[in-house]
């Protein structure tokens, strides 16, 4: 996409919808691309090529405020589209928090090169696609008598981004993207079929995770889960693997944000400076990690992208606070949402963690279930492993754990050294104690 060509559009856009009435505007405009194979049992099951462009734009006039997209882009059809999107506005509700940022948050992107674009990836061809998905099935061919399919796929794509609003701001995404990964299904008792999975995702081809080494884990937690079963229910130490924690955290994030509280739809609304975790849990959000999953220049308002304390040693620090629900609140906004959350590690690994504990259920995978932004009250489904004397001695499944978000992070004991950098959310194995598991 030719920055000259898409801006001078952009500016247009802006122009022509100021000639028709809004008073401000914002828009994006963006081509994407992406590419998906995907195989079972060593044939090809899926390909599917997508190429798509856009263009959105939001509309002030007059305390009012709309948004709109089309895939159109010719000026001739884009003149009518603005002419539309400013006649509907004016048939809406005034709404005197609909406002453009301060330009003041503009200021203070990150001038470091975040490296989100890989310019191979356009040099991928479609042989290597297939090749690359195709081989992370065939890693695992007589492996085991017991398998019954494997399924595995790649997938990349890339997008790009051009955002201009009409009070100054200019912004550009440009970033890439590639996993890959792969399922496993075995025969198990009866007719229990057990399956486990893997996959691994990255902005650079070169940082993917080994393919054999992405099959073989999806062969061994699916594995991991024959003869599993449930066992009566107790109250005890809850391990959580570092690649599935991001999976009891995430529940919170929309708590934490503006929109929540301002609907009176959060559990952590008024706890700002507060302790609402045990001192070993801190939070980060660090929007400039070199190729981090999660990192960025800016967020959706346009507000530069920096550090922001979510949680220091169990005190709520910051919580996510876009324009809109800010100008509701009467807050100053922070960041529209997380970028790279980085929960601090500590001093033992997961396997040194594990090998300390009496009695404990360690948690490989979610099976479902819900969590109340309100109350904080959760009922979670889990599979993994119960531990005794510091060893995995059975493998469990459709068990439930179930309390209040605020209990369970209270009783937060100890948090590992072992990241798991494969995600936005970097969370290490977590050890929590007295929750409630039920079983059989």
């Amino acid at each position: 996409m030719e920055k000259n060509i898409q801006l001078d559009l952009g500016y247009w856009v802006q122009k022509k919808a100021k000639q028709l009435g809004a008073t401000e505007s914002a828009l994006g405009i963006n081509h994407a691309r992406s590419v998906s194979v995907d195989f079972r049992d060593g044939k090809v099951e899926k390909l599917k090529e997508s190429t798509q462009q856009a263009l959105w734009i939001e509309i002030f006039a007059k305390g009012r405020y709309s948004n709109h997209s089309t895939n159109d882009l010719r000026k001739e059809s884009l003149e009518k589209f603005i002419a539309n999107a400013v006649d509907l506005t004016g048939f809406l509700e005034k709404d005197e928090f609909r406002k453009l940022p301060d330009p003041e948050l503009y200021k203070g992107q990150s001038s470091v090169d975040l490296d989100l674009y890989d310019a191979k990836q356009s040099d991928v061809t479609a042989d290597e696609r297939l090749r690359r998905a195709k081989e992370l099935g065939e890693t695992l061919d007589g492996k085991d008598d017991r398998i019954i399919s494997i399924a595995s796929g790649f997938y990349d794509s890339h997008s790009e981004t051009y955002h201009l609003k009409s009070n100054g701001f200019e912004g550009h995404k440009e970033s890439t993207s590639f996993t890959h990964g792969a399922s496993v299904s075995m025969q198990g008792k009866g007719d229990k079929k057990p399956e486990g999975w893997r996959y691994y995702r990255a902005h650079h081809l070169e940082d993917l995770v080994d393919a054999e080494q992405t099959a073989l884990e999806a062969l061994e937690r699916t594995k991991a889960r024959m003869g599993a079963e449930k066992i009566p229910s107790e109250t005890m130490p809850l391990l959580l693997e570092n690649s599935n924690a991001a999976g009891l955290f995430w529940r919170i994030m929309y708590p934490l944000s503006a929109s929540a509280i301002q609907q009176k739809n959060s559990f952590l609304e008024g706890k700002q400076d507060q302790q609402i975790a045990s001192d070993v849990l801190t939070i980060l959000d660090n929007p400039s990690i070199i190729r981090g999953l999660g990192s960025r220049y800016y967020d959706g308002d346009g507000i530069a992208a920096k550090q922001m304390p979510l949680i220091t040693n169990g005190v709520l620090n910051n919580y996510f606070v876009d324009v809109y629900y800010g100008n509701k609140l009467g807050w100053k906004p922070t960041k529209g949402g997380a970028s790279n959350l980085i929960v601090k590690p500590g001093l033992r690994s997961g396997a040194e963690i594990e090998a300390g504990l009496d009695r404990a259920i360690l948690v490989t995978d979610w099976l479902g279930g819900n969590a109340n932004p309100t109350t904080g009250d959760y009922s979670l489904g889990v599979a993994g492993w119960l531990i005794e004397n510091g060893k995995r001695v059975k493998s469990i499944t459709e068990m439930n754990i179930s309390g209040n978000y605020t209990d369970l992070l209270m009783n937060l004991v100890e948090v590992g050294n072992d990241p798991w950098v494969h995600s936005s959310f970097r969370t290490p194995t977590m050890l929590f104690d007295k929750v409630n598991f039920s079983g059989s």
